[in-house]
């Protein structure tokens, strides 16, 4: 009997610690998407050159993502009907090669 109450105490001892540990912690976190070097942009936020760069270029694109990288080239993630195709331009709007 003496041996089941021991058990009984270790048991309960071990569950307690168990549920301390397990407390909930409310964080939040800034999520910054990066593409190799480029960051995640708004649409919004591209120079208005780019835009009109593309119209011209490309007049049926639609932008579905922009990235920005340090030296201020973008990265254009568009569609164009069915068909998807990534564009790299610098902040003037000029097509750059890959």
């Amino acid at each position: 009997m003496k041996k089941l109450m021991i058990s009984a105490a270790i048991l309960l001892g071990s569950l307690s610690t168990f549920t301390a540990i397990a407390s909930v912690q409310n964080s939040f976190e800034k999520v910054i998407t990066i593409a190799g070097e480029f960051i995640e942009i708004k649409i919004t936020d591209l120079p208005p050159a780019i835009a009109e760069s593309l119209k011209k270029s490309h007049p049926d694109a639609v932008i579905i993502k922009a990235y920005v990288n340090e030296s201020k080239q973008y990265k254009l993630e568009v569609t164009n009907g069915d068909k998807s195709e990534t564009i790299l331009t610098d902040a003037t709007g000029t097509i750059v090669e890959k």
